[in-house]
């Protein structure tokens, strides 16, 4: 019997990962488009699912030590900390602006991030398996 399972740290993330996966299986339309909130929120999440799998993958005596785990979970409080301001950051221009230059901004935006995404799971695959 196949099984599929989602892990997060909160509820929020839970239901962000299931959409996800729900957008993949679908195929994306136009009305499952991530908004910028939601881009910047999921790549706050790869960023700190990549420091996962790093953890995970370091080997007993390095993954016990404290400055790695420091670092690791400094980590995750920087992408965590840059996420909040971002959104911050999105919240007041869109009251300043009425919301005018984020929606202009949104293809753009999209296409942006998807491409980003593209080049860092390249460049991730590549480290792991060392091919292409």
């Amino acid at each position: 019997m196949a099984t599929l399972s989602f892990e997060g740290e909160s509820h929020d993330e839970i239901v962000q990962k299931v959409r996800r996966w729900l957008s993949s299986v679908d195929g994306a339309t136009p009305e499952n488009r991530l908004t910028t909130a939601e881009a910047i929120s999921q790549g706050a999440e790869l960023t700190k699912e990549a420091l996962r799998v790093i953890a995970q993958a370091a080997p007993a005596p390095v993954a016990q030590n404290d400055l790695f785990k420091s670092l690791t979970n400094l980590g995750y409080k920087a992408t965590d900390t840059t996420k909040t301001a971002l959104l911050d950051g999105l919240d007041s221009l869109e009251q300043v602006t009425g919301g005018s230059v984020v929606r202009k901004a949104t293809e753009t935006g999209r296409s942006v991030v998807y491409q980003m995404s593209e080049s860092v799971a390249r460049a991730f695959l590549k480290s792991l398996t060392g091919t292409r």
